[in-house]
């Protein structure tokens, strides 16, 4: 049996850089972060607004124990990283998909140096990383 196409798109961060320094994908990059732990319209609009501001949309996801730290409750995630991923990266807006362990995105970001930073609007300036 053939791997469903949109596993390629799920890389780690380290994969990331590399397509990113050898050229693979295009600029501007697009990053956002999120849990995306029941995936739902509003997620799906978000993403395809994102991804139209650039011309590689990256999104990380919070590993399963980022997502209890962040105290979402004793049950959370309901799905796990690798189930999560999947159904992100089987969006035609996502480029790529990968992970972070930390509570907040920064090293991440540092890490990877992406062109613009998109955040939802239950989002302020001062509680971005």
């Amino acid at each position: 049996m053939m791997p469903a196409r949109f596993e390629q798109k799920i890389r780690s961060p380290e994969q990331c850089l590399h397509d990113m320094e050898s050229g693979r994908l295009h600029r501007p990059l697009v990053f956002t972060n999120g849990v995306f732990d029941i995936l739902h319209r509003g997620h799906v609009t978000y993403l395809d607004q994102a991804a139209q501001l650039g011309a590689t949309l990256l999104v990380a996801l919070n590993t399963d124990a980022s997502v209890r730290r962040l105290g979402k409750g004793d049950d959370r995630p309901l799905n796990t990283l690798e189930d999560r991923m999947a159904l992100v990266a089987s969006l035609e807006c996502v480029s790529l998909v990968t992970w972070f362990d930390e509570d907040t995105p920064l090293e991440l970001i540092e890490f990877l140096r992406p062109d613009l930073i998109v955040k939802g609007g239950d989002y302020t300036m001062e509680a971005l990383p």
